[in-house]
Protein backbone atom coordinates (compact mmCIF):
# COMPACT_ATOMS: atom_id res chain seq x y z
CA UNK A 1 0.00 0.00 0.00
CA UNK A 2 1.26 3.53 -0.71
CA UNK A 3 2.40 5.74 2.10
CA UNK A 4 0.07 8.58 3.08
CA UNK A 5 1.74 11.98 2.77
CA UNK A 6 1.48 14.47 5.60
CA UNK A 7 -1.60 16.39 4.51
CA UNK A 8 -1.41 18.65 7.55
CA UNK A 9 1.37 20.33 5.55
CA UNK A 10 -0.58 22.75 3.34
CA UNK A 11 1.96 22.70 0.52
CA UNK A 12 1.87 18.90 0.30
CA UNK A 13 -1.93 18.96 0.35
CA UNK A 14 -2.01 21.57 -2.43
CA UNK A 15 0.41 19.57 -4.57
CA UNK A 16 -1.46 16.28 -4.28
CA UNK A 17 -4.78 18.05 -4.74
CA UNK A 18 -3.40 19.66 -7.90
CA UNK A 19 -2.79 16.17 -9.33
CA UNK A 20 -6.56 16.01 -9.95
CA UNK A 21 -7.01 19.35 -11.70
CA UNK A 22 -3.57 19.96 -13.24
CA UNK A 23 -4.17 23.56 -14.25
CA UNK A 24 -1.43 25.39 -16.11
CA UNK A 25 -0.77 27.36 -12.94
CA UNK A 26 -0.54 24.21 -10.81
CA UNK A 27 1.95 22.53 -13.14
CA UNK A 28 4.00 25.73 -13.24
CA UNK A 29 4.19 25.82 -9.43
CA UNK A 30 4.49 22.04 -9.01
CA UNK A 31 6.45 20.81 -12.07
CA UNK A 32 6.79 17.37 -10.48
CA UNK A 33 3.12 16.80 -11.44
CA UNK A 34 3.64 16.63 -15.20
CA UNK A 35 5.40 13.29 -15.48
CA UNK A 36 2.95 11.50 -13.16
CA UNK A 37 0.22 12.49 -15.64
CA UNK A 38 2.18 10.74 -18.41
CA UNK A 39 2.44 7.64 -16.21
CA UNK A 40 -1.28 7.85 -15.37
CA UNK A 41 -2.04 7.86 -19.10
CA UNK A 42 0.24 4.86 -19.55
CA UNK A 43 -1.65 3.06 -16.78
CA UNK A 44 -5.00 3.85 -18.40
CA UNK A 45 -6.65 1.14 -20.52
CA UNK A 46 -7.62 3.59 -23.27
CA UNK A 47 -4.34 3.85 -25.20
CA UNK A 48 -3.63 0.14 -24.74
CA UNK A 49 -6.88 -0.53 -26.62
CA UNK A 50 -5.46 1.38 -29.59
CA UNK A 51 -3.13 -1.58 -30.15
CA UNK A 52 -6.18 -3.55 -31.28
CA UNK A 53 -7.00 -1.01 -34.00
CA UNK A 54 -6.41 -2.07 -37.61
CA UNK A 55 -4.69 1.30 -38.05
CA UNK A 56 -1.77 0.10 -35.91
CA UNK A 57 -1.52 -3.45 -37.26
CA UNK A 58 2.11 -4.68 -37.24
CA UNK A 59 3.34 -1.22 -36.26
CA UNK A 60 6.06 -2.72 -34.05
CA UNK A 61 7.72 -4.05 -37.23
CA UNK A 62 7.87 -0.62 -38.84
CA UNK A 63 10.46 2.18 -38.82
CA UNK A 64 10.45 5.00 -36.29
CA UNK A 65 9.23 7.49 -38.91
CA UNK A 66 6.33 5.22 -39.84
CA UNK A 67 5.40 4.74 -36.19
CA UNK A 68 5.38 8.40 -35.24
CA UNK A 69 3.49 9.43 -38.37
CA UNK A 70 0.91 6.71 -37.80
CA UNK A 71 0.44 7.80 -34.19
CA UNK A 72 0.27 11.45 -35.23
CA UNK A 73 -2.47 10.79 -37.75
CA UNK A 74 -4.48 8.74 -35.27
CA UNK A 75 -4.31 11.54 -32.71
CA UNK A 76 -5.25 14.13 -35.34
CA UNK A 77 -8.24 12.02 -36.37
CA UNK A 78 -9.47 11.42 -32.82
CA UNK A 79 -8.54 14.52 -30.80
CA UNK A 80 -8.91 18.22 -31.60
CA UNK A 81 -7.07 21.04 -29.92
CA UNK A 82 -9.34 22.85 -27.46
CA UNK A 83 -8.53 25.90 -25.38
CA UNK A 84 -11.93 27.49 -24.79
CA UNK A 85 -13.00 29.25 -21.61
CA UNK A 86 -16.20 27.28 -21.11
CA UNK A 87 -14.86 23.78 -20.53
CA UNK A 88 -13.10 24.31 -17.20
CA UNK A 89 -14.30 27.80 -16.33
CA UNK A 90 -12.68 30.85 -14.81
CA UNK A 91 -10.83 31.90 -11.70
CA UNK A 92 -9.17 35.19 -10.78
CA UNK A 93 -5.64 36.39 -10.24
CA UNK A 94 -6.05 37.20 -6.57
CA UNK A 95 -7.36 33.74 -5.75
CA UNK A 96 -4.48 32.05 -7.56
CA UNK A 97 -1.87 34.40 -6.12
CA UNK A 98 -3.24 33.89 -2.63
CA UNK A 99 -3.19 30.14 -3.07
CA UNK A 100 0.45 29.98 -4.20
CA UNK A 101 1.94 33.03 -2.50
CA UNK A 102 3.86 30.95 0.04
CA UNK A 103 5.35 28.64 -2.59
CA UNK A 104 6.65 30.93 -5.30
CA UNK A 105 7.93 34.50 -5.74
CA UNK A 106 4.95 36.42 -7.11
CA UNK A 107 7.15 38.99 -8.85
CA UNK A 108 9.00 36.25 -10.71
CA UNK A 109 5.68 34.63 -11.55
CA UNK A 110 4.52 37.80 -13.31
CA UNK A 111 7.54 37.57 -15.60
CA UNK A 112 7.03 33.90 -16.37
CA UNK A 113 3.32 33.26 -16.77
CA UNK A 114 1.29 34.56 -19.72
CA UNK A 115 -1.76 35.53 -17.68
CA UNK A 116 0.22 37.42 -15.05
CA UNK A 117 2.21 39.73 -17.31
CA UNK A 118 4.60 37.51 -19.31
CA UNK A 119 5.21 38.74 -22.86
CA UNK A 120 7.78 36.33 -24.27
CA UNK A 121 6.03 35.60 -27.54
CA UNK A 122 5.31 39.02 -29.03
CA UNK A 123 2.93 37.50 -31.55
CA UNK A 124 0.29 36.96 -28.89
CA UNK A 125 0.70 40.41 -27.47
CA UNK A 126 0.56 42.06 -30.86
CA UNK A 127 -2.92 40.55 -31.25
CA UNK A 128 -3.80 41.17 -27.56
CA UNK A 129 -3.66 37.89 -25.66
CA UNK A 130 -6.86 38.52 -23.68
CA UNK A 131 -8.83 39.19 -26.84
CA UNK A 132 -7.20 36.19 -28.54
CA UNK A 133 -8.43 33.87 -25.80
CA UNK A 134 -11.82 35.55 -25.38
CA UNK A 135 -10.97 37.15 -22.04
CA UNK A 136 -11.52 40.72 -23.20
CA UNK A 137 -15.19 40.56 -22.18
CA UNK A 138 -14.19 39.99 -18.55
CA UNK A 139 -12.53 42.14 -15.92
CA UNK A 140 -8.72 42.07 -16.22
CA UNK A 141 -8.53 40.14 -12.96
CA UNK A 142 -10.33 37.14 -14.51
CA UNK A 143 -8.17 34.31 -15.87
CA UNK A 144 -9.07 30.84 -17.22
CA UNK A 145 -8.84 27.53 -15.38
CA UNK A 146 -6.97 25.81 -18.19
CA UNK A 147 -6.72 22.27 -16.92
CA UNK A 148 -4.60 19.51 -18.36
CA UNK A 149 -6.90 16.61 -19.14
CA UNK A 150 -6.23 12.92 -18.52
CA UNK A 151 -6.71 10.64 -21.52
CA UNK A 152 -10.13 9.73 -20.06
CA UNK A 153 -11.26 13.34 -20.00
CA UNK A 154 -9.79 13.98 -23.45
CA UNK A 155 -11.65 11.00 -24.89
CA UNK A 156 -14.89 11.95 -23.11
CA UNK A 157 -15.15 15.23 -25.07
CA UNK A 158 -17.10 13.20 -27.64
CA UNK A 159 -20.01 13.34 -25.17
CA UNK A 160 -19.85 17.15 -25.02
CA UNK A 161 -22.14 19.25 -27.17
CA UNK A 162 -20.46 20.57 -30.35
CA UNK A 163 -17.65 17.97 -30.16
CA UNK A 164 -17.57 14.92 -32.41
CA UNK A 165 -14.22 13.56 -31.21
CA UNK A 166 -11.96 13.78 -28.21
CA UNK A 167 -10.15 17.01 -27.40
CA UNK A 168 -7.52 18.53 -25.15
CA UNK A 169 -5.28 21.51 -24.55
CA UNK A 170 -1.60 21.54 -25.48
CA UNK A 171 -0.17 20.03 -22.28
CA UNK A 172 -2.82 17.29 -22.43
CA UNK A 173 -1.77 16.52 -26.00
CA UNK A 174 1.90 16.42 -24.97
CA UNK A 175 1.16 13.91 -22.22
CA UNK A 176 -1.03 11.90 -24.61
CA UNK A 177 1.71 11.85 -27.25
CA UNK A 178 4.31 10.68 -24.71
CA UNK A 179 2.08 7.84 -23.51
CA UNK A 180 1.07 6.83 -27.05
CA UNK A 181 4.66 6.78 -28.29
CA UNK A 182 5.54 4.50 -25.39
CA UNK A 183 2.54 2.16 -25.64
CA UNK A 184 1.95 2.06 -29.40
CA UNK A 185 5.38 3.00 -30.76
CA UNK A 186 7.33 1.10 -28.07
CA UNK A 187 9.57 4.17 -27.73
CA UNK A 188 11.50 3.98 -24.41
CA UNK A 189 10.65 6.72 -21.94
CA UNK A 190 14.31 7.72 -21.74
CA UNK A 191 13.98 9.03 -25.32
CA UNK A 192 10.99 11.27 -24.55
CA UNK A 193 11.35 14.80 -23.13
CA UNK A 194 8.43 17.11 -22.35
CA UNK A 195 9.07 20.85 -22.62
CA UNK A 196 6.76 23.54 -21.30
CA UNK A 197 6.89 27.26 -22.08
CA UNK A 198 4.46 29.88 -20.73
CA UNK A 199 2.27 29.60 -23.85
CA UNK A 200 3.11 26.28 -25.47
CA UNK A 201 3.98 22.66 -24.78
CA UNK A 202 6.14 20.42 -26.94
CA UNK A 203 7.91 17.08 -26.73
CA UNK A 204 11.36 16.27 -28.07
CA UNK A 205 11.77 12.65 -29.12
CA UNK A 206 15.44 11.69 -29.11
CA UNK A 207 15.48 9.23 -32.01
CA UNK A 208 17.69 9.72 -35.09
CA UNK A 209 17.88 13.49 -35.76
CA UNK A 210 15.07 14.08 -33.29
CA UNK A 211 11.40 14.95 -33.68
CA UNK A 212 9.22 17.58 -32.01
CA UNK A 213 5.57 16.92 -31.26
CA UNK A 214 3.55 20.11 -31.31
CA UNK A 215 -0.10 19.86 -30.29
CA UNK A 216 -1.44 17.19 -32.66
CA UNK A 217 1.39 17.47 -35.20
CA UNK A 218 5.00 16.36 -35.49
CA UNK A 219 7.95 18.35 -36.76
CA UNK A 220 11.09 16.68 -38.11
CA UNK A 221 14.33 18.59 -38.56
CA UNK A 222 13.61 18.93 -42.28
CA UNK A 223 10.14 20.28 -41.49
CA UNK A 224 11.60 22.72 -38.94
CA UNK A 225 13.44 24.45 -41.79
CA UNK A 226 10.83 24.11 -44.57
CA UNK A 227 9.33 27.57 -44.07
CA UNK A 228 5.67 26.47 -44.13
CA UNK A 229 2.97 28.02 -41.96
CA UNK A 230 2.71 24.86 -39.85
CA UNK A 231 6.44 24.93 -39.14
CA UNK A 232 6.23 28.64 -38.43
CA UNK A 233 3.73 27.97 -35.65
CA UNK A 234 5.84 25.10 -34.33
CA UNK A 235 8.98 27.28 -34.27
CA UNK A 236 7.36 30.13 -32.39
CA UNK A 237 7.71 28.78 -28.86
CA UNK A 238 11.40 27.88 -29.07
CA UNK A 239 12.23 31.04 -31.03
CA UNK A 240 10.58 33.49 -28.64
CA UNK A 241 9.82 31.86 -25.30
CA UNK A 242 11.81 30.63 -22.37
CA UNK A 243 11.47 26.91 -21.70
CA UNK A 244 10.04 26.86 -18.20
CA UNK A 245 10.08 23.12 -17.54
CA UNK A 246 11.82 20.10 -19.01
CA UNK A 247 10.61 16.79 -17.62
CA UNK A 248 11.78 13.26 -18.27
CA UNK A 249 11.53 9.86 -16.66
CA UNK A 250 14.62 10.73 -14.58
CA UNK A 251 13.04 13.92 -13.20
CA UNK A 252 12.46 17.58 -14.02
CA UNK A 253 14.23 20.91 -14.22
CA UNK A 254 12.43 24.27 -13.80
CA UNK A 255 13.97 27.58 -14.70
CA UNK A 256 12.81 29.20 -11.43
CA UNK A 257 13.72 26.51 -8.92
CA UNK A 258 17.21 25.80 -7.59
CA UNK A 259 16.62 22.07 -7.18
CA UNK A 260 16.39 19.80 -10.22
CA UNK A 261 15.72 16.07 -10.15
CA UNK A 262 16.47 15.26 -13.79
CA UNK A 263 19.72 13.38 -14.28
CA UNK A 264 22.34 16.04 -15.06
CA UNK A 265 24.12 14.05 -17.77
CA UNK A 266 20.80 13.21 -19.40
CA UNK A 267 19.87 16.90 -19.38
CA UNK A 268 23.23 17.89 -20.88
CA UNK A 269 22.80 15.32 -23.65
CA UNK A 270 19.22 16.47 -24.31
CA UNK A 271 20.31 20.12 -24.46
CA UNK A 272 23.04 19.33 -26.97
CA UNK A 273 20.76 17.25 -29.18
CA UNK A 274 17.98 19.85 -29.14
CA UNK A 275 20.45 22.56 -30.12
CA UNK A 276 21.74 20.36 -32.95
CA UNK A 277 18.15 19.84 -34.11
CA UNK A 278 17.63 23.62 -34.25
CA UNK A 279 20.65 24.46 -36.42
CA UNK A 280 21.43 23.82 -40.09
CA UNK A 281 24.03 24.97 -42.64
CA UNK A 282 22.91 27.29 -45.41
CA UNK A 283 21.89 25.62 -48.66
CA UNK A 284 19.97 26.96 -51.68
CA UNK A 285 16.92 25.01 -50.52
CA UNK A 286 17.04 26.50 -47.03
CA UNK A 287 17.55 29.99 -48.42
CA UNK A 288 14.36 29.53 -50.41
CA UNK A 289 12.57 28.12 -47.35
CA UNK A 290 13.69 31.17 -45.40
CA UNK A 291 12.13 33.48 -47.99
CA UNK A 292 8.94 31.46 -47.76
CA UNK A 293 9.08 31.77 -43.95
CA UNK A 294 9.94 35.50 -43.84
CA UNK A 295 7.53 36.75 -46.48
CA UNK A 296 8.59 40.37 -46.02
CA UNK A 297 11.72 39.64 -48.08
CA UNK A 298 10.01 37.98 -51.03
CA UNK A 299 9.58 41.32 -52.82
CA UNK A 300 13.37 41.56 -53.15
CA UNK A 301 13.51 38.59 -55.53
CA UNK A 302 12.31 37.35 -58.91
CA UNK A 303 12.56 33.91 -60.49
CA UNK A 304 14.13 33.48 -63.94
CA UNK A 305 12.80 30.70 -66.15
CA UNK A 306 13.99 29.72 -69.62
CA UNK A 307 11.21 28.61 -71.95
CA UNK A 308 10.29 29.00 -75.62
CA UNK A 309 13.85 30.18 -76.47
CA UNK A 310 13.62 33.14 -74.06
CA UNK A 311 14.19 33.97 -70.42
CA UNK A 312 11.00 34.77 -68.52
CA UNK A 313 10.75 36.47 -65.15
CA UNK A 314 8.17 36.23 -62.38
CA UNK A 315 7.85 37.77 -58.91
CA UNK A 316 8.78 35.36 -56.13
CA UNK A 317 5.58 36.08 -54.20
CA UNK A 318 3.56 34.98 -57.24
CA UNK A 319 5.28 31.61 -57.18
CA UNK A 320 4.56 31.27 -53.47
CA UNK A 321 0.90 32.12 -54.08
CA UNK A 322 0.65 29.35 -56.68
CA UNK A 323 2.04 26.88 -54.15
CA UNK A 324 -1.24 27.18 -52.24
CA UNK A 325 -3.31 26.01 -55.19
CA UNK A 326 -1.21 23.05 -56.32
CA UNK A 327 0.61 20.08 -54.83
CA UNK A 328 3.91 21.38 -56.22
CA UNK A 329 6.30 23.76 -54.50
CA UNK A 330 9.25 25.86 -55.51
CA UNK A 331 12.00 23.27 -55.02
CA UNK A 332 14.59 21.57 -57.18
CA UNK A 333 12.40 18.47 -57.47
CA UNK A 334 9.11 20.07 -58.46
CA UNK A 335 9.74 23.61 -59.72
CA UNK A 336 9.14 22.52 -63.33
CA UNK A 337 5.70 21.16 -62.50
CA UNK A 338 4.91 24.29 -60.51
CA UNK A 339 5.85 26.57 -63.40
CA UNK A 340 3.62 24.56 -65.74
CA UNK A 341 0.67 25.42 -63.49
CA UNK A 342 1.21 29.18 -63.93
CA UNK A 343 -0.61 31.23 -66.55
CA UNK A 344 1.70 32.64 -69.27
CA UNK A 345 0.59 36.22 -68.60
CA UNK A 346 2.16 36.04 -65.13
CA UNK A 347 5.63 36.02 -66.73
CA UNK A 348 7.60 39.00 -68.01
CA UNK A 349 10.06 38.86 -70.89
CA UNK A 350 12.23 41.49 -69.22
CA UNK A 351 13.70 41.40 -65.69
CA UNK A 352 11.49 42.96 -63.05
CA UNK A 353 12.75 46.26 -61.73
CA UNK A 354 14.37 46.47 -58.28
CA UNK A 355 14.56 42.71 -57.76
CA UNK A 356 17.44 40.26 -57.43
CA UNK A 357 17.32 37.18 -59.64
CA UNK A 358 16.89 34.35 -57.16
CA UNK A 359 19.09 31.87 -59.01
CA UNK A 360 22.05 34.27 -58.95
CA UNK A 361 21.86 34.35 -55.16
CA UNK A 362 21.34 30.61 -54.74
CA UNK A 363 24.05 29.76 -57.29
CA UNK A 364 26.49 31.68 -55.12
CA UNK A 365 25.45 29.65 -52.08
CA UNK A 366 25.63 26.36 -53.95
CA UNK A 367 28.98 27.02 -55.57
CA UNK A 368 30.65 28.30 -52.42
CA UNK A 369 29.86 25.29 -50.23
CA UNK A 370 29.99 26.65 -46.69
CA UNK A 371 29.44 30.34 -47.35
CA UNK A 372 29.56 32.76 -44.44
CA UNK A 373 27.25 35.71 -43.96
CA UNK A 374 29.91 38.27 -44.89
CA UNK A 375 30.37 36.59 -48.27
CA UNK A 376 26.63 36.41 -48.79
CA UNK A 377 26.29 40.06 -47.84
CA UNK A 378 28.88 41.01 -50.47
CA UNK A 379 27.12 38.87 -53.08
CA UNK A 380 23.67 40.28 -52.35
CA UNK A 381 24.93 43.85 -52.32
CA UNK A 382 26.57 43.29 -55.68
CA UNK A 383 23.36 41.74 -57.07
CA UNK A 384 21.23 44.62 -55.74
CA UNK A 385 23.48 47.48 -56.85
CA UNK A 386 21.11 48.41 -59.69
CA UNK A 387 18.19 48.74 -57.30
CA UNK A 388 17.39 51.93 -55.40
CA UNK A 389 14.93 50.10 -53.13
CA UNK A 390 17.06 47.21 -51.89
CA UNK A 391 19.41 49.14 -49.63
CA UNK A 392 22.38 47.83 -47.69
CA UNK A 393 20.41 48.08 -44.44
CA UNK A 394 17.65 45.90 -45.90
CA UNK A 395 20.16 43.29 -47.03
CA UNK A 396 21.76 43.29 -43.58
CA UNK A 397 18.35 42.80 -41.97
CA UNK A 398 17.63 39.92 -44.35
CA UNK A 399 20.90 38.23 -43.43
CA UNK A 400 20.34 38.80 -39.72
CA UNK A 401 16.96 37.10 -39.94
CA UNK A 402 18.47 34.36 -42.10
CA UNK A 403 21.07 33.63 -39.42
CA UNK A 404 18.33 33.38 -36.81
CA UNK A 405 16.31 31.10 -39.08
CA UNK A 406 19.26 28.74 -39.50
CA UNK A 407 20.14 28.66 -35.81
CA UNK A 408 17.63 28.90 -32.98
CA UNK A 409 19.15 29.02 -29.52
CA UNK A 410 16.59 27.56 -27.09
CA UNK A 411 16.21 29.36 -23.78
CA UNK A 412 16.53 26.27 -21.62
CA UNK A 413 16.76 26.19 -17.83
CA UNK A 414 20.40 26.82 -16.99
CA UNK A 415 22.76 24.32 -15.39
CA UNK A 416 23.30 26.37 -12.26
CA UNK A 417 21.05 24.06 -10.26
CA UNK A 418 21.29 21.70 -7.35
CA UNK A 419 20.84 18.38 -9.13
CA UNK A 420 19.29 15.88 -6.73
CA UNK A 421 19.86 12.26 -7.63
CA UNK A 422 16.62 10.28 -7.76
CA UNK A 423 15.80 6.75 -8.88
CA UNK A 424 13.86 6.58 -12.14
CA UNK A 425 10.94 4.19 -12.34
CA UNK A 426 11.94 1.14 -14.35
CA UNK A 427 9.10 1.27 -16.88
CA UNK A 428 9.97 -0.18 -20.28
CA UNK A 429 8.08 -1.02 -23.50
CA UNK A 430 8.30 -4.80 -23.00
CA UNK A 431 6.08 -4.60 -19.92
CA UNK A 432 2.32 -4.99 -20.25
CA UNK A 433 -0.18 -2.65 -18.66
CA UNK A 434 -0.74 -4.72 -15.53
CA UNK A 435 2.98 -5.07 -14.90
CA UNK A 436 3.35 -1.28 -15.08
CA UNK A 437 0.41 -0.73 -12.71
CA UNK A 438 1.88 -3.25 -10.26
CA UNK A 439 5.26 -1.52 -10.47
CA UNK A 440 3.74 1.91 -9.77
CA UNK A 441 1.78 0.61 -6.81
CA UNK A 442 4.85 -1.14 -5.44
CA UNK A 443 7.10 1.91 -5.86
CA UNK A 444 4.51 4.33 -4.41
CA UNK A 445 5.78 3.54 -0.90
CA UNK A 446 9.16 5.07 -1.72
CA UNK A 447 8.80 7.21 -4.87
CA UNK A 448 6.84 10.47 -4.89
CA UNK A 449 6.59 10.26 -8.68
CA UNK A 450 4.89 6.88 -8.42
CA UNK A 451 2.63 8.09 -5.62
CA UNK A 452 1.62 11.21 -7.55
CA UNK A 453 0.92 8.97 -10.54
CA UNK A 454 -1.59 7.00 -8.44
CA UNK A 455 -3.31 10.28 -7.52
CA UNK A 456 -3.33 11.56 -11.12
CA UNK A 457 -4.63 8.13 -12.15
CA UNK A 458 -7.48 8.57 -9.61
CA UNK A 459 -6.77 5.26 -7.83
CA UNK A 460 -9.29 6.03 -5.07
CA UNK A 461 -9.16 2.64 -3.32
CA UNK A 462 -5.45 3.12 -2.57
CA UNK A 463 -5.13 6.87 -2.02
CA UNK A 464 -6.26 9.36 0.58
CA UNK A 465 -9.49 11.09 -0.46
CA UNK A 466 -8.73 14.46 1.14
CA UNK A 467 -6.83 15.97 -1.83
CA UNK A 468 -9.59 14.80 -4.20
CA UNK A 469 -12.28 16.39 -2.01
CA UNK A 470 -10.31 19.63 -1.77
CA UNK A 471 -10.06 19.83 -5.56
CA UNK A 472 -13.73 18.90 -6.00
CA UNK A 473 -15.00 21.65 -3.71
CA UNK A 474 -12.55 24.41 -4.64
CA UNK A 475 -11.81 24.17 -8.37
CA UNK A 476 -14.92 23.08 -10.25
CA UNK A 477 -16.70 26.31 -11.21
CA UNK A 478 -18.47 25.24 -14.43
CA UNK A 479 -21.10 23.07 -12.75
CA UNK A 480 -21.66 25.79 -10.14
CA UNK A 481 -22.41 28.37 -12.79
CA UNK A 482 -24.72 25.95 -14.61
CA UNK A 483 -26.69 25.15 -11.44
CA UNK A 484 -26.77 28.69 -10.08
CA UNK A 485 -30.27 29.74 -9.03
CA UNK A 486 -31.46 26.17 -8.52
CA UNK A 487 -32.80 24.86 -5.24
CA UNK A 488 -31.06 21.86 -3.70
CA UNK A 489 -33.83 19.53 -4.86
CA UNK A 490 -33.82 20.97 -8.37
CA UNK A 491 -30.04 20.49 -8.58
CA UNK A 492 -30.37 16.95 -7.21
CA UNK A 493 -32.90 15.95 -9.88
CA UNK A 494 -30.72 17.37 -12.66
CA UNK A 495 -27.62 15.62 -11.36
CA UNK A 496 -29.41 12.31 -10.77
CA UNK A 497 -30.66 12.35 -14.38
CA UNK A 498 -27.13 12.43 -15.86
CA UNK A 499 -26.06 9.26 -17.67
CA UNK A 500 -25.26 6.72 -14.96
CA UNK A 501 -21.77 5.69 -15.99
CA UNK A 502 -18.30 7.02 -15.17
CA UNK A 503 -15.74 8.04 -17.77
CA UNK A 504 -13.17 6.30 -15.51
CA UNK A 505 -13.01 2.55 -15.02
CA UNK A 506 -12.77 0.50 -11.83
CA UNK A 507 -12.18 2.42 -8.58
CA UNK A 508 -11.34 5.69 -10.31
CA UNK A 509 -13.41 8.88 -10.05
CA UNK A 510 -14.14 11.99 -12.12
CA UNK A 511 -14.11 15.49 -10.68
CA UNK A 512 -17.47 17.36 -10.58
CA UNK A 513 -16.88 19.47 -13.69
CA UNK A 514 -15.84 16.38 -15.65
CA UNK A 515 -19.15 14.79 -14.68
CA UNK A 516 -21.03 17.93 -15.67
CA UNK A 517 -19.22 18.60 -18.93
CA UNK A 518 -19.51 15.07 -20.24
CA UNK A 519 -22.95 14.31 -18.74
CA UNK A 520 -21.69 10.99 -17.34
CA UNK A 521 -21.23 10.02 -13.72
CA UNK A 522 -21.25 7.15 -11.26
CA UNK A 523 -23.21 7.62 -8.04
CA UNK A 524 -20.11 8.58 -6.06
CA UNK A 525 -19.21 11.19 -8.67
CA UNK A 526 -22.76 12.55 -8.75
CA UNK A 527 -22.72 12.83 -4.96
CA UNK A 528 -19.52 14.87 -5.12
CA UNK A 529 -21.03 17.07 -7.85
CA UNK A 530 -24.00 17.62 -5.53
CA UNK A 531 -21.64 18.34 -2.63
CA UNK A 532 -19.86 20.97 -4.73
CA UNK A 533 -23.22 22.69 -5.26
CA UNK A 534 -24.27 22.47 -1.60
CA UNK A 535 -20.93 23.74 -0.34
CA UNK A 536 -20.45 26.64 -2.76
CA UNK A 537 -24.01 27.68 -3.66
CA UNK A 538 -26.12 26.65 -0.68
CA UNK A 539 -23.21 27.33 1.71
CA UNK A 540 -23.86 24.19 3.71
CA UNK A 541 -21.55 23.87 6.71
CA UNK A 542 -22.05 20.15 7.28
CA UNK A 543 -21.62 17.57 4.54
CA UNK A 544 -20.97 13.88 5.09
CA UNK A 545 -20.33 11.42 2.28
CA UNK A 546 -20.99 7.78 3.08
CA UNK A 547 -20.05 5.30 0.34
CA UNK A 548 -20.86 1.65 1.00
CA UNK A 549 -20.22 -0.04 -2.33
CA UNK A 550 -23.54 0.27 -4.23
CA UNK A 551 -25.15 2.70 -1.75
CA UNK A 552 -24.02 6.31 -1.68
CA UNK A 553 -25.47 8.78 0.82
CA UNK A 554 -24.71 12.49 0.94
CA UNK A 555 -26.15 14.10 4.05
CA UNK A 556 -26.42 17.71 5.13
CA UNK A 557 -28.04 17.93 8.53
CA UNK A 558 -31.40 16.18 8.23
CA UNK A 559 -31.37 16.25 4.41
CA UNK A 560 -30.14 13.17 2.56
CA UNK A 561 -29.35 12.65 -1.12
CA UNK A 562 -29.10 9.07 -2.33
CA UNK A 563 -27.19 7.72 -5.32
CA UNK A 564 -26.29 4.30 -6.69
CA UNK A 565 -22.70 3.32 -7.46
CA UNK A 566 -21.04 0.59 -9.50
CA UNK A 567 -17.56 1.42 -8.20
CA UNK A 568 -17.54 -0.83 -5.15
CA UNK A 569 -15.77 1.77 -3.03
CA UNK A 570 -16.12 2.04 0.74
CA UNK A 571 -15.51 5.43 2.35
CA UNK A 572 -17.06 7.69 4.96
CA UNK A 573 -15.73 11.22 5.09
CA UNK A 574 -16.70 14.65 6.43
CA UNK A 575 -16.44 16.86 3.38
CA UNK A 576 -16.44 20.15 5.31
Amino acid sequence: MPLTPDFTDQKILEKFSSAYTLSDMEIFVFPELLYPLVIANIMSPIIWKWREEEWFKDIQKKSFNYKINRIKQYIMDHYVFNLDLETWGLTNKERELSRFRNYIDINILSRSNALFGYEGDKYYFDIDIRRHFGLDKYDSDIIPYWKTETVEAMTAFRYKESFETGAGECVSLSALYAAALFIIGRIPLENIFLMGTPLHSQNFIDINEGVLTNNRRIVTKRMWFNGTSISTMARRALEHERVTIVTHHTGFIHHLYNNATINKNVYLDFSEKLRTFLVSPLTPELFLNFLRYHMKFKKYFQYRHFMKAHYHYIALETLFEYEHSTKYILSADSVGNLLNEIDDEQFSLTPLKDRIILQEATDCIENKGEINMDELLSTCLNLSKTSDKITEDKIKLLLKDLSEFLKVEPQLPDLNKNFIETEALNIHPKQNRQQIIDLIKDKSSESEVALLALYAYRQMDQTDWRPFIKAALERNPVSLEALAGKTAMEAYKIIAALYDESIYDDFRLAQPDEVWNFRHGDGVEKALLMANFLYNVSKEKELILDVQKEQVLLSSGDIEFKFHSKKGLVQTINLV
